[in-house]
Formats: structure tokens, C-alpha cells, sequence
């Protein structure tokens, strides 16, 4: 059963990575597993690899910074007020500019990368050199890795 939810700001499951700062703002437990809501503060260097989700769209609106995406092949660079959807299916990486910052909301499609941060923040750093475990968690959230982000030619 979805619940009625409210977050303030700074709140919400916090992910702090090396790279960015997740805050779950609506989880799949919120949505009865619709979709889940995310703010991810990005630092200096954040990329995210070339991958794909065989039946989950993601949405992007950016908030502040230029984000860039690699969408199909083409890369677009996304500023304040620019909201990208990735459907199922297309391939799809992510990168800041490398002195930059920038910050943005992501709606996942149904609900699952919520669940799947969940799990990462409990692992360890030999799980994460655990080639079958990290296979079968990316294939129970839906996350097809295809490489390393793509040389952009700006």
C-alpha cells in the first residue's frame, strides 16, 4: 500500500558515496513499488558507466551544474531545468564535468534503485570484487553494465 510521505530538505536515506550524496526522497515502500524519488548531489569526478535497464525508465531533472548524458550514442549536456527520460532498453551513461559539481532528481521506474543503494551500502570491499555477487544484483535490480562511460568530443 503506497503511504503518504514528507520529506524536508537535507532528509530522506542518505547514500554517501565518493562520488555523490543520495537522498531518498520517495522509496519503493512509499510507492508500493510505483516508482521511488531520489536527490543525488554530485561531486567532483561523478560518472556513472555505460549501462541500460531491460524493463525500468529513469527520469532526470537537473537541478543545478551541467550534467552530461550519453544516451543512444549522443551525448547532451543538461543544465538547470533540463529533465531527461531514458526509456527501457536504451543504453545510457553519466558524467560531470570534472571541476564541477551539480545536483538533480531522479525518478526510477518502477521502484528499485532505492533497494539496490540499500544493498550496496551494506556491502563490503571484497563484495563489491565479487564478480557473480555483483552479477546477481545487477540482474535482480535491472542494471545491464555495457562499459565505461564513452569519450565525449567536446
Amino acid at each position: 500500500m503506497a503511504k503518504r510521505t514528507i520529506v524536508a530538505p537535507g532528509a530522506g536515506k542518505s547514500y554517501d558515496w565518493s562520488a555523490d550524496h543520495t537522498f531518498v526522497k520517495v522509496s519503493a515502500e512509499n510507492t508500493a513499488g510505483a516508482y521511488a524519488l531520489m536527490e543525488d548531489n554530485l561531486n567532483h569526478g561523478f560518472k556513472l558507466g555505460l549501462h541500460m535497464h531491460r524493463s525500468h525508465a529513469e527520469t532526470f531533472y537537473i537541478i543545478e551544474g551541467i550534467v552530461h548524458f550519453h544516451i543512444d550514442g549522443v551525448w547532451t549536456a543538461a543544465g538547470p531545468g533540463t529533465c531527461i527520460h531514458v526509456p527501457p532498453g536504451h543504453p545510457h551513461a553519466v558524467e560531470l564535468e570534472p571541476s564541477q559539481t551539480g545536483r538533480m532528481l531522479m525518478i526510477y521506474q518502477p521502484a528499485g534503485f532505492d533497494q539496490y543503494l540499500a544493498e550496496l551500502a551494506c556491502m563490503g570491499p571484497s563484495d563489491f570484487e565479487d564478480v557473480a555477487l555483483m552479477a546477481a544484483l545487477n540482474e535482480r535490480y535491472d542494471l545491464v553494465p555495457l562499459g565505461d562511460v564513452p569519450p565525449r568530443s567536446d
